[in-house]
Formats: C-alpha cells, structure tokens, sequence
C-alpha cells in the first residue's frame, strides 16, 4: 500500500508527474510549432529580399548600362578632341614660330633699307650743303 506523507501519495506524486510531463509535452510541441512558424517566415522574408535585391540590381543595371555606354562614348571622344587639341596645339605654335621668324626678318630687313636710306640721305644732305657753301662762297667773293 502506498505510504502517505502529508496527504500526498506516491500514486499521486506519479499522476502529478505524469500530468505535469504531459502538459510540458503540449507546451513544448506548442513553442516548437512556433519556432517553426518563425522560421519559416524568417525563410519567406529572406526569400523577399533577396528577391528585391535581384530586382533593384536587375534596375539598377538596366538603368547605369545606357549611362555606362554613353560615358565610354565620351571618353572616347574626349580621347579624340585631346588629340585634335594637341594636333593644332603644335600646328599654332609652329606657325607662330615662323611668323616671328618672317617678321623679325622683315624688321631687320626694313631696319638695312631705313640705314641706307638714311646714309644716302646724309650723303646727299653733306653733298647739297657743300654746294650751297660753295655758291655762297662763289656770291661773297
């Protein structure tokens, strides 16, 4: 016969027990159904966004592609304008070159023929003064 302490039985510590595994049994089938849930909507959620993420790089892409496109294009026309620039760079600066060449030549050209104009002027001046001096000498004698 089972022996009673206190009112309680071993027949009832083991219904107890016996209760209390089950209700722990219902709670713990209850927290892990809901775990599950929770994982399957932690799933679904990381499904959507890597879902968006494709989706907004798909745009993304499709939208910088044009612009990627057109900057190459750019590039290459700057590419082609610098080289023009430099082209015509060195054709000025030649061409500024011989200009300064023509016209310091034609300076010092100038500068001779003003020389000798101005010799054969003075010549002349001295040679007309010189006959003046001797007409007036001529007069006063």
């Amino acid at each position: 016969m089972p022996v009673e302490k206190g009112g309680v039985t071993k027949e009832d510590l083991k219904n107890f027990k016996t209760e209390i595994v089950h209700q722990f049994h219902v709670v713990s089938e209850g927290i892990i159904t809901q775990v599950k849930q929770v994982a399957e909507g932690v799933a679904n959620v990381n499904e959507r966004i890597d879902r968006t993420r494709q989706e907004l790089k798909e745009e993304i892409d499709s939208k910088t592609q044009p612009i990627a496109q057109a900057v190459a294009a750019l590039d290459g026309k700057v590419v082609a304008l610098d080289g023009k620039v430099d082209r015509i760079y060195h054709e000025l600066k030649t061409e500024i070159q011989e200009t300064r060449q023509e016209v310091l030549a034609a300076v010092k050209f100038s500068y001779a023929e003003l020389d000798k104009r101005l010799t054969t002027l003075e010549k002349e001046f001295l040679e007309l003064k010189r006959r003046v001096e001797k007409i007036e000498d001529r007069s006063i004698s």
